[in-house]
């Protein structure tokens, strides 16, 4: 189902038009997920996120270093605090991205210093949000634009919510933008 839906995608859109980021979620087995990486790499995406369970780094470390399609770790990052553990683990793994959700890594100055790690030792990141209303998207959007990131970063997930804040935020051409014309809402119904 998910090869044909990528199968569909790319034949409608190259590489240049549409870049694909997918998420496994750590559902492939590490004994197959090389594997499964080459024949996803053949959709030309940008990356995988979290291909094996987390907790697993040397399984990882293989990973990193054999696929052929580059490897960002999520849920890996999760529950790790302490600034050195943070770095042996990112010596170990050698992931190629990682991905910070600033409200599971310890906030702005975890996520800080995840990045701090991985500008020392080459690793591109991303931020993302993790279901947070409004209110904390735009705070991780404020944090996040003033890193002056160039890469795309996984911000908009507050839309998900029925009971959410009206926000002046908006997604536009793959932007989040701030309307002026409209107005934070507090009142929930």
């Amino acid at each position: 189902m998910e090869l044909s839906l990528l199968k569909s995608i790319r034949s409608e859109f190259s590489s240049k038009e549409i870049e694909l980021r997918v998420d496994a979620n750590g559902a492939f087995n590490p004994k197959g997920a090389l594997e499964k990486l080459k024949r996803l790499s053949e959709f030309e995406m940008h990356s995988i996120e979290q291909p094996i369970k987390q907790g697993q780094p040397q399984e990882m470390a293989k990973l990193c270093k054999l696929t052929p399609l580059p490897i960002a770790l999520d849920e890996e990052l999760i529950g790790v605090f302490d600034v050195t553990k943070k770095e042996e683990l990112l010596l170990i793994i050698k992931p190629q991205f990682i991905i910070l959700k600033p409200s599971l890594v310890g906030g702005f100055k975890g996520s800080n210093e995840w990045i701090g790690l991985a500008n020392k030792n080459n690793i591109d990141w991303w931020i993302t949000s993790a279901l947070e209303s409004n209110v904390g998207l735009n705070a991780i959007t404020q944090f996040t634009h003033s890193l002056d990131v160039t890469m795309p970063q996984g911000l908009g997930t507050g839309g998900l919510f029925t009971n959410n804040f009206d926000s002046p935020l908006e997604v536009e051409n793959g932007e989040i933008r701030y309307n002026k014309n409209k107005h934070w809402n507090f009142e929930l119904e």
